[in-house]
């Protein structure tokens, strides 16, 4: 089978398509015949050799996935040959760009029946990035406020929808272009980071949902009620700055499992959640959406999926 692979960490010219063997599913494991597979960040940061985790060489990038379960190993119960699914291939976020995978039973679900595979690997990683920041680091509830950073991004378009879903408030950053798209998703108040302070709309919130960094998570501390809870997917909050402001700050990794798969399949398939696919690329063509990550191409709006099979 053709796989994307890296025997070197680097740039995106480190990347190499090749054929290599196709693997047999280990126990809890199961092989997945790859339609589409979703392209993020961190699959730039693995192959930069910058993850937050180990990734001993050569590897093959990619994580999130959709298409269909070709093989299954031992102990795996509750999942078919035949059945199509979406999810996330294992803990190291790595196997997706390439024509089979091996992916963790525990971090896959049946994919929501109302996406064909494309939109279906669009949603894994971010969805369930934007539903642990808000409820389970959070721990928002209805009737709150949360401040969302970079709303009008992956992660920040998930975030916006479940908050408004949950009756929680929402005061969110973006540039102004993207301000008729995020009321669509149901945002409450609007900030052009461009020209407007967010302290200036945002005071004594609950939560303050970090997905931009730097200076703006510095500046959000100030605006956070006493006891409330800063949560960021990007970077690591200063804790001296959550001392002195009387809150919680913490930087999180993503959890991708099966009971969070199937909730917002169900959400989708319900009409609760839209998806956002920004350009669809062939498999062979994952160096150019490698370009994109870098900033050296044009950078879509919505998520890069990489198609490997039919839809």
């Amino acid at each position: 089978m053709m796989a994307w692979r890296v025997h070197e960490f680097g740039p995106p010219p480190a990347m190499t398509f090749e054929s290599i063997s196709r693997p047999t599913p280990g126990p809890g494991e199961v092989l997945i015949k790859v339609h589409a597979a979703g392209v993020g960040p961190w699959d730039g940061w693995i192959r930069a050799g910058k993850s937050a985790l180990p990734q001993p060489l050569p590897l093959t990038l990619g994580s999130d996935l959709s298409g269909e379960i070709e093989a299954l190993g031992p102990d795996v119960a509750d999942l078919a040959v035949g059945d199509q699914v979406y999810g996330v291939t294992n803990p190291r976020f790595i196997g997706a760009y390439a024509e089979y995978a091996l992916a963790s039973a525990a971090m896959i679900a049946r994919k929501p029946t109302s996406l064909n595979y494309i939109d279906a690997a669009s949603v894994p990683v971010i969805a369930v990035t934007a539903w642990q920041g808000l409820f389970d680091e959070a721990q928002l509830k209805a009737v709150q406020t949360v401040l969302i950073h970079g709303a009008a991004g992956n992660v920040g378009a998930y975030a916006v929808q479940l908050a408004r879903r949950a009756g929680i408030q929402t005061i969110v950053t973006a540039a102004k272009q993207d301000f008729a798209y995020l009321r669509e998703l149901g945002a409450d108040t609007l900030v052009d980071y461009h020209t407007e302070r967010f302290e200036d709309a945002a005071r004594d919130v609950d939560a303050v949902f970090d997905l931009v960094g730097g200076e703006t998570q510095q500046r959000s501390f100030q605006v956070l009620r006493r006891g409330g809870k800063l949560t960021s997917a990007v970077s690591q909050p200063d804790q001296e700055l959550a001392k002195r402001h009387g809150v919680d700050a913490a930087f999180f990794l993503v959890n991708v499992t099966t009971r969070y798969l199937t909730e917002i399949a169900g959400l989708i398939d319900s009409g609760a959640l839209r998806t956002r696919v920004g350009t669809v690329l062939p498999l062979t063509d994952a160096y150019e959406a490698h370009l994109m990550l870098e900033g050296l191409r044009p950078t879509p709006k919505g998520k890069i999926v990489l198609e490997v099979g039919t839809r």
